[in-house]
């Protein structure tokens, strides 16, 4: 099954997380630093969080409002990748 995991920062740290729907609580990680995670590390979040991008798929980034509607507000950027639980035992 694919769900889609989402990058995003609001002003301070990153946090990744991948979206559960029916669920109260998300698998998420948060890096200390306030740069942008490389591919490389948002992939090594996602396995520890047990998760993998499928294949030939790539994150797609788009811009919010800290305000909704507002354009005004601060930027938010969100990237987001479709991702699958990986295999019993470890990575595929």
């Amino acid at each position: 099954m694919a769900h889609t995991a989402q990058c995003a920062n609001n002003g301070g740290s990153w946090r990744l997380y991948v979206v559960l729907f029916g669920e109260t609580e998300w698998p998420e990680f948060r890096w200390s630093s306030g740069q942008v995670p490389t591919v490389a590390e948002r992939r090594a979040a996602l396995a520890a969080l047990g998760y993998e991008p499928l294949p030939r798929t790539e994150w797609r980034w788009i811009e919010d409002s800290a305000i909704p509607g507002d354009d005004s507000t601060a930027v938010l950027l969100i990237a987001s990748t479709d991702v699958r639980e990986l295999p019993a035992g470890g990575a595929a």
